[in-house]
């Protein structure tokens, strides 16, 4: 199994198709609007702007387990994040990423370690996980790192499919 098999419900209606990003570079995030590293969306906007066309999406989970920082409904979440940072990138439903509810798309995800050697639950809004197109987890970037840094964009770049 691959994060692609997973089934995830869009941030609206039906099926986020995981499996339609096989062959891409996918970078996951949990996301929240009410949160420091919010502004983060900017930057993953502009990635998503840029590596489009070779291959890559971001893709939005919502998550309202850090402080209560997403605490909106679908449309309210998909309102802000496309009137204030412009996001053009899909959004899945709002899920948990650590306990006992943790979404199947994260039991897939936690075991991988970041450049610190961290595994397990997430720590913050604005992980990321960067999914290489045969549904390999590729890298994990620990909240603080801006999309746009030197380490994210060299690893995306480094997924893109040939």
């Amino acid at each position: 199994m691959s994060v692609f098999d997973v089934e995830i419900a869009g941030l609206r209606t039906g099926s986020a198709d995981l499996g339609q990003y096989r062959g891409k570079a996918v970078l996951v995030v949990n996301v929240a609007s009410r949160c420091g590293l919010t502004p983060q969306y900017e930057g993953l906007e502009n990635l998503q702007k840029r590596y489009a066309e070779r291959g890559f999406t971001v893709l939005g989970v919502p998550c309202n387990q850090f402080m209560g920082q997403e605490p909106g409904t679908a449309q309210e979440i998909e309102q802000f994040c496309s009137t204030t940072y412009g996001v053009t990138f899909p959004m899945t439903e709002k899920v948990e990423v650590n306990g006992e509810g943790r979404h199947p798309l994260y039991r897939e995800l936690v075991g991988v370690p970041d450049v610190e050697g961290h595994t397990g639950d997430i720590r913050w809004n604005f992980e990321k996980f960067l999914i290489a197109p045969d549904g390999t987890v590729a890298a994990r970037f620990a909240p603080q790192a801006e999309p746009e840094s030197d380490e994210v964009v060299a690893a995306i770049e480094k997924a893109l499919p040939a």
